[in-house]
């Protein structure tokens, strides 16, 4: 997992605890550094004394390699110094054969001296950091043997320091230790820390996924960066809903808008099939008696009646406010060309209708939307092309998709109508019937709306997609 994909919450505790450990090595190892360096010191000034007090007392014995008096110095001085450092001394002449040995059956007389005493440490470069390696060891350190101005031989010391090292190992088992509670420690303070001041995005978080409001118990004080923020969240879906409202309103009161287009038109569909039907009850009380006659009337005002039946119900399917869930249907573009057919015949317009059949799916589709888009979109058609123009509406149903070609035969749109129709840019009200909520409408179903001009018809393409995705 990348680190970038943990939370921020788990993120920043594990950002101390490396920050911790980087800290506690650098420290642990200055601890350790400047405890070696006191230990050094402590050792190079022992060996030193003890060196150097022998090779003040052995000087006229070695250069007469007095055997039994080198000896009898070293026994002397191991002994004074029982319990302390010193393991081992030995003797040697400038050829490096043993002269005496505080331990002879370590260093026998007249031998050379052994490898892993002949490998002690000059004292001035005395250095205790590999015996950790060996398990604490005794430190073999050796200085020349200097008499009258001249070496005449050099002696070589064991030197105990299993408690230095155990003293070092301490302290570094006290170090680990204590950089584990104390990394726990600001580990811990820093993930309590960082759940409470995160406390409050996490509630945002939550009311953002429900997209509701943040309860005011769960507001942080005023003064709080955060608690700024989640009250201008509740401002901003406070604004999100109100303009949803207008959005809806405006919907509505564009239905009204496009049905106020037709009105006039639609007064003429209701208008003249009355005349016809108060002829037929006139005709039907004046000849009561005559079969053929009263048939005749009453054929006449069934089918007056009819007609007015099918507009006052695409009207009202038209204003409906609860068909969102319907589904799209052929009765649908049926509805809309009784509709809008009077307004082309008022202007004495030509219209092609081609629609889809009635056993297209076209279900998938809410019948609400498309309906308004179809109905605003040939209003303005309509309005293009003006007196004596032509009009058209094709619809091409697949599976899977919906096409929807508006077209009309007048000068084209202006720059302002595409603006509204294809644009993102705020704008003044007026200037086309519906034209951006046509486009609102396209985006919410998840469609798009291409427009061209072409052998002198302006062309509106609406192409919806099954699962299309809401802009």
């Amino acid at each position: 997992m990348s680190p970038r994909a943990l939370p921020l919450a788990l993120r920043i505790p594990l950002l101390a605890v490396g920050l911790m450990v980087m800290v506690g090595f650098v420290a642990s190892h200055q601890v350790l550094a400047a405890l070696g360096a006191t230990q050094t010191d402590r050792l190079r000034e022992i060996a030193g004394l003890h060196l150097g007090a022998l090779a003040t007392a052995l000087g006229p014995a070695v250069l007469r390699r007095d055997v039994w008096e080198v000896y009898d110095t070293l026994d002397r001085a191991t002994t004074a110094r029982v319990g302390r450092r010193m393991l081992l001394t030995v003797v040697t002449d400038e050829g490096g054969r043993v002269i005496a040995a505080s331990d002879p059956h370590r260093a026998p007389v007249d031998t050379l001296l052994p490898a892993d005493l002949a490998a002690a440490q000059n004292l001035d470069g005395l250095d205790l950091t590999g015996l950790e390696l060996t398990g604490g060891g005794p430190l073999r350190v050796g200085a020349p043997l200097i008499y009258q101005g001249r070496a005449v031989g050099r002696i070589v010391s064991e030197l105990d320091v299993s408690d230095l090292i155990a003293e070092r190992q301490e302290a570094l088992r006290l170090l680990i230790w204590g950089n584990t509670v104390a990394t726990l420690l600001i580990a811990g303070a820093g993930g309590w820390a960082m759940r409470r001041m995160l406390r409050p995005l996490a509630t945002l978080s939550r009311a953002m996924r429900g997209q509701v409001p943040v309860s005011p118990a769960d507001l942080p004080r005023q003064t709080s960066e955060l608690g700024r923020l989640l009250r201008l969240y509740n401002r901003m879906l406070e604004a999100v809903a109100a303009k949803a409202e207008v959005e809806r309103r405006l919907a509505e009161r564009e239905r009204f808008v496009s049905l106020g287009r037709l009105s006039s038109s639609l007064a003429h569909e209701i208008n003249n099939p009355l005349g016809g039907l108060l002829n037929a009850t006139d005709t039907i009380r004046a000849y009561p008696d005559r079969p053929d006659v009263v048939r005749d009337a009453a054929d006449l005002l069934d089918r007056g009646l009819r007609h007015l039946r099918d507009v006052a119900r695409a009207t009202l399917e038209q204003n409906r406010f609860d068909r969102e869930g319907q589904p799209l249907a052929a009765a649908d573009f049926e509805d809309l060309k009784l509709l809008f057919a009077p307004e082309t015949a008022r202007l004495g317009q030509r219209l092609d209708w081609q629609t889809p059949a009635e056993g297209d799916d076209l279900a998938w589709l809410p019948a609400a939307p498309v309906r308004q888009i179809v109905l605003n979109l040939c209003l303005n058609a309509a309005a293009a092309a003006g007196q004596g123009g032509a009009v058209g509406l094709e619809v091409v149903a697949a599976p899977d998709a919906l096409r929807l070609s508006v077209r009309d035969d007048g000068p084209g749109m202006s720059a302002e109508a595409l603006r509204r129709l294809l644009g993102d840019a705020p704008l003044a009200p007026g200037g086309g019937v519906g034209l951006r909520l046509v486009r609102d409408l396209v985006r919410n179903l998840g469609g798009q709306i291409a427009h061209r001009r072409e052998d002198g018809w302006t062309v509106l393409t609406v192409q919806l997609a099954r699962g299309g995705v809401p802009c």
